[in-house]
């Protein structure tokens, strides 16, 4: 196992996270697709052999399109960014990069997904109750939670662009 790889797992677990690896792209794809819930969260690195992180980052979307994925590169190019982002990448790191820059994309990640965990709770919540209940009553907490979710995003971005 590389270096890198070595660290990023002993800095997952440290935090919680249930971490899996895969030896090469392929790997990487066949044990998506193998187990397509699984995943939420993915990191991969953009260059990899057998398949890149392009091919990971796809296999993960196609299978399971709630599924994070960040591309990590020490290639860094405006048209790999580009078609990181415009293939359903979440974030897009370049080496070299500090633990604290991933721990910030980390929290992002963590708090949007209680937010889309919470706004499926309310969801059901509405289709539940009573048929008297208004769309108007639904819409509203929506555009709340909707709200919350961007106050969220940008609150982290101030973050991260106060840490560099």
């Amino acid at each position: 196992m590389s270096i890198i790889r070595e660290l990023l797992v002993e800095h997952l677990r440290s935090r919680g996270l249930k971490v899996a690896t895969a030896a090469d792209g392929r790997a990487a794809v066949s044990a998506i697709e193998r187990s397509p819930g699984q995943f939420s969260l993915i990191l991969t690195d953009l260059q990899l052999p057998g398949a890149d992180g392009l091919a990971v980052l796809r296999a993960a979307k196609r299978v399971h399109p709630a599924c994070h994925v960040v591309i990590i590169t020490g290639y860094a190019s405006l048209d790999s960014a580009i078609e990181a982002v415009r293939s359903g990448a979440y974030d897009y790191l370049t080496k070299p990069f500090s633990l604290g820059q991933l721990d910030v994309i980390l929290t992002r990640i963590r708090d949007r997904q209680a937010l889309e965990f919470e706004n499926r709770q309310l969801s059901r919540q509405v289709v539940d109750r009573d048929t008297s209940t208004s769309s108007v009553s639904l819409s509203g907490r929506l555009d709340a939670i909707d709200g919350r979710l961007e106050r969220i995003e940008r609150l982290l971005q101030d973050l991260a662009a106060s840490r560099r």
